[in-house]
């Protein structure tokens, strides 16, 4: 008979009910918006008090940033290592996950006002990952873009880009085809890159 640590145990389950609260949440924002999703709405989804669900979020903003938090989890290459056609396959594996893209949207779009919660997770999210996608153009081209830009200069058009088509297509899918719609942007950086971004 295996000897299981009950302290072992009890912080699986406990991880596990996190990661159901926050599915949870995210379909409850992607359906009513940050404000108008409440944690009584979460709470009643899993099966949990308000209270219970308290417990493991002290405040719906911790919940809110825990969500985020997730979301780029799911989204996360081993290592960091983004590539232009990994970029890509992120947009279009996007195009198959409305809720999700559609829960981040309204976040972020609620955001830029003062006082939001996730103001400042997007402010940081988004230095970080305009360092990103610099690093990405680098590997892929080098010092200078074909149309002279420097990768820092680019990178935050490649984040707009990214992140405005997703508004797009959540408005009109059947007028906007994300992926396609990237791609194109991707030659509009210019010549092909070379490889190893020389």
């Amino acid at each position: 008979m295996s000897y299981r640590d009950p302290m072992t145990t009890r912080s699986a389950r406990t991880a596990e009910r996190r990661a159901e609260i926050l599915r949870a949440a995210l379909e409850v924002i992607a359906e009513r918006g940050y404000r108008g999703a409440s944690l009584a709405a979460v709470a009643e989804r899993v099966g949990l008090t308000q209270q219970g669900l308290l417990h493991h979020f002290p405040t719906k903003e911790a919940l809110l940033v825990a969500v985020l938090a997730e979301r780029d989890q799911w989204d996360a290459v081993p290592g960091g290592g983004w590539r232009l056609d990994l970029l890509g396959q992120l947009v279009e594996y996007n195009a198959m996950r409305p809720a999700i893209v559609q829960t981040f949207s309204a976040l972020l779009g609620e955001s830029v006002t003062e006082g939001h919660p996730a103001r400042a997770f997007f402010t940081e999210r988004y230095a970080t990952v305009r360092a990103s996608m610099a690093q990405v153009l680098r590997a892929e081209y080098g010092e200078r873009l074909p149309s002279g830009l420097t990768p820092e200069r680019a990178a935050p058009l490649l984040v707009a880009v990214m992140d405005g088509l997703q508004y797009q297509w959540l408005l009109a899918p059947e007028s906007v085809d994300m992926p396609e719609a990237f791609r194109d942007f991707l030659t509009l950086l210019g010549e092909e890159p070379s490889p190893g971004g020389n």
